[in-house]
């Protein structure tokens, strides 16, 4: 990895430093690093990404997951269930399928081979074994809980690199995301830090002591932590216009370059989703601005993005009896 700045020292002691180029997160290729393996002695396929990182996602920023359950929440409002499949069951289902794009229902059956019962398995624990049709459960601990062949039901979207597992089509907006909270962070610690000294404090007063130059040096340094908003008082004799002079050099508690920061990594992470902002409780950028008719928006969304995956998830009536299908109003 290269080095983030070099220090360089001429010989009259002045210093400077050079800036290395910035570096992704996830590596220049993050896209070569995805593909299925068998693992384990070739038990089960690896996920094509991590699925703990994108639960651990959810947390990055305010949007990503509360548009998932906002989504979630649209997806299940009209649903009419049976005795086969509880609300609480198919929520945290509908849930893993809009984070992962993969969702497990254990299929319970009667004596008669009829499935009775649809429960929930996690999604960010499951695997798909070699064998097809036949999946397992990998535990915290390392340990594997196997399934009969054809005891899970796996509902995943369409990837056109492997046939596995399903894959977030939101994953050219984790840059965004990660981006979104990194500004955040940086704000909250330059806050606590108190390292507000933005600019280059230069001096050509030829009556300037070393004493003097040590005070400077010292009340700059001294410019950080708790109180750090503090006046400098500067005397100097005789001194010309100019002799003392504040060049700034990027003060970010002062300028926009949070809001823009955030601004943008936002429209990523929505436009990702595919949500209208008015639907994702984003407010216009001017006070006087709208988002035009909020209900049409929610339509527009609905017949677009809800109903398509309103039909992903009617794919487990495959598994039920007719008298036992779920349906949407």
């Amino acid at each position: 990895m290269e080095k983030v700045f070099e220090e360089i020292t001429e010989n009259d002691g002045s210093m400077a430093f050079t800036f290395g180029d910035p570096e992704p997160v996830l590596g220049e290729n993050f896209t070569d690093a995805l593909g299925v393996f068998l693992l384990d002695n070739g038990k089960y396929y690896s996920t094509p990404v991590p699925l703990a990182g994108l639960a651990r996602l959810r947390g990055a920023n305010a949007y990503h997951a509360p548009i998932i359950e906002f989504k979630t929440n649209q997806v299940l409002k009209n649903i009419i269930l049976s005795d086969v499949v509880l609300y609480s069951e198919i929520m945290p289902f509908v849930t893993d399928y809009n984070t992962f794009l993969n969702a497990y229902f254990q299929k319970i059956k009667n004596g008669f081979g009829e499935v009775i019962y649809l429960r929930h398995l996690p999604a960010i624990n499951m695997r798909r074994m070699k064998e097809p049709d036949k999946y397992c459960m990998v535990k915290t601990d390392g340990t594997i809980v196997e399934f009969k062949k054809g005891e899970v039901a796996h509902i995943k979207n369409y990837d056109v690199a492997q046939t596995v597992y399903g894959i977030p089509s939101y994953l050219g907006a984790i840059q965004s995301m990660l981006l979104n909270e990194d500004a955040t962070m940086f704000r909250r610690r330059y806050y606590l830090n108190g390292a507000h000294v933005g600019y280059i404090f230069y001096s050509t007063a030829a009556n300037l002591s070393d004493n003097d130059q040590n005070a400077i040096r010292d009340a700059v340094k001294s410019a950080k932590k708790l109180g750090n908003f503090r006046n400098l008082f500067l005397h100097i004799p005789n001194a010309k216009e100019k002799d003392v002079q504040i060049i700034p050099v990027g003060d970010f508690s002062t300028k926009d370059e949070l809001q823009k920061i955030k601004n943008i990594s936002r429209d990523d992470i929505i436009a990702a989703h595919r949500i209208p902002p008015a639907l994702a409780s984003i407010v216009p950028a001017e006070r006087s601005g709208t988002y035009g008719d909020i209900s049409k928006a929610a339509e527009v969304y609905r017949e677009n993005e809800i109903a398509p995956l309103q039909k992903q998830i009617l794919q487990i009536n495959e598994f039920l009896s007719k008298s036992r299908h779920i349906s949407f109003n």
